[in-house]
């Protein structure tokens, strides 16, 4: 059992999304109902907020240059040195009691981003892909919470958190098409009182999942389902984690204040906050849009 520090006390409401930016050496993470996206730097210890004006998902960086973001109202660009925001497709434009939640970018570069209900109820959510010629298709449909996504190191299988079941299932991934197949569980948490959130993968294809009401980023073979390691937060609500660093071998870890009363906090006071733990292992550079 490893521990981790605090690299920015930021008290975010909802911190979410954390994502590295190999070239910039940044790390980009989201306060979803702050609504604003954080540009962190860690070598000079700068956190650049850029207001949205609506509840942010997720980011990821954009090949051309920017970042995508998943929102409330559907898919967008974003141009950071300007911060104009520019839509490019709402799927669920008439289901308003929806949000985009997390989501990220497959090997091939399309954006894959799920829903969920605003008041965290029913299984209304829906798994998406933009591709990369602007176009949306709906992956898949009856989603609780779609949070944790990524994809093997041959690419073959991705991987996928729907919070609500409480269990990792693994998909066959076809890179060429972005199609799925052979549905299966491939770990399951089902006896754990804390719900999987976000999701990352190392570079021996060992996947990572930040653990929402549980104190805690774990380490997972997917091919056995066996856990392999445990990181301690000194924060309930563990809600996303990506390498990041020069040689990709530092774990970045968001956190959340939401739904924590008072007296939790008072005991939680690093609650929101980003941490970060030096890794056994070395990550891989996150996948950009290249669209």
């Amino acid at each position: 059992m490893t521990e981790c520090s605090l690299v920015l006390d930021a008290k975010a409401d909802l911190g979410e999304g954390a994502i590295w930016d190999a070239e910039k050496q940044v790390l980009y993470w989201v306060d979803i109902t702050g609504k604003t996206l954080h540009v962190f730097d860690p070598e000079h210890h700068t956190d650049r907020s850029i207001p949205i004006g609506q509840f942010v998902g997720t980011v990821v960086p954009r090949e051309a240059g920017g970042v995508m973001l998943a929102l409330q109202n559907g898919f967008y660009s974003l141009d950071l040195e300007t911060e104009v925001l520019t839509p490019v497709m709402d799927p669920e434009q008439n289901q308003p009691e929806n949000r985009f939640n997390d989501g990220k970018c497959d090997p091939a570069g399309r954006f894959w981003a799920g829903t969920m209900n605003l008041n965290e109820t029913g299984r209304s959510g829906a798994l998406y892909c933009l591709d990369t010629d602007l176009n949306v298709r709906k992956m898949l449909t009856g989603i609780g919470i779609s949070n944790g996504i990524v994809w093997s190191l041959d690419c073959r299988t991705m991987y996928y958190i729907d919070s609500p079941t409480k269990q990792v299932v693994a998909f066959d991934y076809e890179m060429s098409s972005g199609t799925l197949s052979r549905q299966r569980v491939m770990i399951d948490l089902t006896l754990d009182h804390a719900l999987p959130d976000g999701m990352t993968i190392d570079a021996e294809g060992m996947i990572w999942i930040a653990h929402w009401g549980g104190y805690r980023v774990t380490r997972w073979n997917p091919d056995n389902g066996k856990q392999l390691d445990e990181i301690r937060v000194p924060a309930s609500q563990v809600t996303s984690c990506a390498f990041g660093g020069k040689d990709l071998d530092v774990l970045y870890i968001t956190t959340a204040r939401h739904g924590l009363h008072e007296r939790e906090l008072d005991k939680q006071p690093l609650a929101g906050g980003i941490f970060s733990v030096a890794a056994q292992v070395k990550g891989l550079p996150a996948f950009s849009f290249k669209g």
